[in-house]
């Protein structure tokens, strides 16, 4: 469960920089969240093999 709040911590963390990307047009803000949303892969996949052996052990 730790890691899932991990990924809601870290879109509520990206908001700030998608609203400056989307509505300000700030690239910088742009690549901020190109990172966060690699991040957010990256933790996704993570989860999904924990739980895999999770159910794999039960």
């Amino acid at each position: 469960m730790k890691k899932f709040n991990e990924v809601k911590e870290l879109i509520a963390g990206l908001e700030g920089d998608a609203d400056k990307f989307y509505n300000k047009g700030n690239s910088a803000a742009g690549t901020r969240v190109r990172k966060g949303m690699q991040d957010l892969k990256n933790l996704a996949q993570a989860i999904r093999l924990e739980i895999q052996e999770s159910k794999n052990q039960a």
